[in-house]
């Protein structure tokens, strides 16, 4: 089977973004498809899970209660919000329309019962909160605000700032160049917010993506695997999302990490799923570490093919 055809093979969380970033389907064919990710698949059952709070699972970074699993638990209000966000879940729809209003209306910050939308204090949890509110219609200019002031002097955002750290972050640089890009595109942002996100994106580039800037050496042998979902988690696949996201010629200081991708496709023309971040989840979407993953090839292949369009 082509990969293309596995793809579509597939949720329609998948298959939408499939048919509009690989196979050139028509405008027309890929809403039709792309309506169908809060009616049917994963989606629906996300939305399905929303309490009558208006949270997931009662709370907005955490649960309520705590399964006992190892790792962080993955099935309260953000990491859902977030896999909607992944599946491109249509914001206009107005199943969805509710279920953001039940957050808007209903969720707070366990940090000190902040409104969801109003973001709390590490910026690694506001990058996101951004993202999220943005691409949900909601008005965010007071978070960009907040995190455009957080911003460190090398370039980028660290959650531990707050208890003295001066150095940034990659986990929460990238969350929080994602956040004030979904911004820009979505309010042309303010010259404030743009210097910032062309600084940290300077911070990244500056490392080749992966590099300690004083040794030269892999920061983290974890962001040479890819993984899905992400959650706050850097890797170096993340990073060639963001820039293909912000568009343009990839800059050569991206070669490694593209060398990189490219080495991890399997003679199958697949990537796998590597490095799942442990932790109670909703429900699983693949078949686990090592196995061929859609999600990794999907993302692996609009990469790549930005790249090399780029080029050419």
């Amino acid at each position: 089977m082509r990969v293309l055809d596995w793809l579509l093979d597939s949720d329609p969380a998948i298959r939408w973004q499939a048919m509009r970033d690989l196979a050139g389907a028509p405008i027309e064919a890929v809403a039709a498809e792309r309506a169908k990710v809060s009616a049917q698949g994963w989606g629906a059952r996300l939305l399905a899970l929303q309490g009558e709070d208006g949270q997931w699972d009662g709370g907005a970074c955490f649960p309520a209660r705590d399964s006992g699993e190892p790792g962080q638990p993955w099935t309260s209000t953000l990491p859902v919000l977030q896999l909607l966000y992944d599946f491109g879940v249509d914001s206009r729809c107005e199943r969805v329309r509710r279920a953001v209003a039940g957050v808007r209306d209903g969720c707070r910050w366990e940090h000190a019962g902040q409104p969801f939308f109003d973001g709390e204090v590490e910026p690694c949890i506001n990058g996101r909160t951004v993202t999220l509110g943005v691409y949900f219609g909601l008005e965010m200019d007071a978070v960009v605000k907040r995190l455009v002031g957080e911003q460190l002097e090398d370039g980028g955002w660290n959650c531990e700032a707050e208890r003295g750290s001066v150095r940034s972050s990659f986990d929460t640089t990238i969350n929080v160049l994602e956040g004030l890009l979904a911004h820009e595109r979505a309010t042309g942002g303010t010259a404030e917010s743009i210097a910032a996100r062309r600084r940290g994106e300077e911070y990244l580039l500056e490392r080749r993506l992966l590099r300690r800037k004083s040794t030269g050496a892999v920061v983290n042998p974890a962001w040479l695997e890819f993984s899905f979902p992400v959650r706050w988690h850097y890797d170096g696949l993340r990073a060639l999302e963001y820039f293909r996201a912000v568009g343009g010629d990839p800059d050569s200081r991206m070669n490694e990490a593209l060398e990189l991708l490219h080495s991890k496709q399997t003679p199958g023309g697949t990537w796998l799923l590597e490095n799942t971040h442990p932790g109670s989840v909703p429900f699983v979407l693949e078949d686990g570490d090592g196995r061929p993953s859609r999600w990794n090839t999907l993302r692996a292949l609009r990469v790549l093919d930005w790249a090399t369009g780029a080029r050419d």
